[in-house]
C-alpha cells in the first residue's frame, strides 16, 4: 500500500512547486490532496505529452515540477520527452503510475526484451501497456526505479538527486493505487 499522504510530504520536502499530469485511478487520491492542501501547485493537462512541455518551462522558469502520468499517458508522451525534457537535459523527476503491473506480477511476468514480442502482447490475461513500460524506458535511456509501498517513499528522493546528478528525467513507476 503507498499512502498519498508520505507521497505529498515528500514532494514537499523536495521543495516541488508543480505537479503536471492528468489524473487516472491510480494517482486520484494524490490529485485529490493536492487540490486540498497546500503546497505543490497542480496543473492539469489535456494530453500527457503537455505535461512534459509544461514542466519544462516551469523548470526554465527557476522552479521545481514533477510530472504525474499513467503508464499509458508515458507512450504517448515519447517525442516530448525526447525533444523537450532529454533535449534540454532537465532534471525532471517522473511520477508513473503502473497500469497492468499488478497482473503481471502476480502471473510472474517480467517485461524484457527477450519476452516481448506479439504473443505477449495480445495475451489476454495481461495489459500491453505494461509489457511495454520497462522496456520503453530502457529503449529511451530513461532511469527507474518502483514504488510499491511505504517504504520506498524514499526513492522520491533518490530519484530526485539521480534526475540532478544525470541532469536528465528520471521515471519513478508506481506499481499501486495511492490511497
Amino acid at each position: 500500500m503507498i499512502h498519498a499522504k508520505l507521497v505529498l510530504r515528500e514532494l514537499k520536502k523536495k521543495a516541488v512547486s508543480h505537479v503536471v499530469g492528468i489524473p487516472d485511478n491510480s494517482s486520484a487520491a494524490l490529485f485529490s490532496l493536492l487540490t486540498e492542501e497546500e503546497g505543490p501547485q497542480l496543473i492539469t493537462v489535456t494530453r500527457e505529452g503537455e505535461a512534459f512541455a509544461i514542466a519544462a518551462g516551469i523548470w526554465m522558469g527557476g522552479q521545481t515540477p514533477v510530472v504525474l502520468v499513467q503508464n499509458t499517458g508515458l507512450l504517448e508522451s515519447g517525442d516530448s520527452i525526447r525533444g523537450t525534457a532529454q533535449r534540454m537535459r532537465i532534471p525532471l523527476l517522473c511520477l508513473i503510475t503502473y497500469r497492468g503491473y499488478g497482473k503481471m506480477a502476480s502471473l510472474q511476468f517480467s517485461p524484457t526484451l527477450e519476452n516481448f514480442n506479439a504473443e505477449a502482447l495480445s495475451r489476454p490475461d495481461l495489459d500491453s501497456v505494461a509489457l511495454l513500460t520497462e522496456p520503453t524506458l530502457r529503449a529511451w535511456g530513461l532511469p527507474f526505479t518502483f514504488l510499491r509501498r511505504d517504504e520506498d517513499i524514499p526513492q522520491i528522493a533518490e530519484s530526485f538527486k539521480q534526475a540532478e546528478e544525470l541532469s536528465q528525467p528520471v521515471a519513478v513507476l508506481v506499481t499501486g493505487n495511492l490511497v
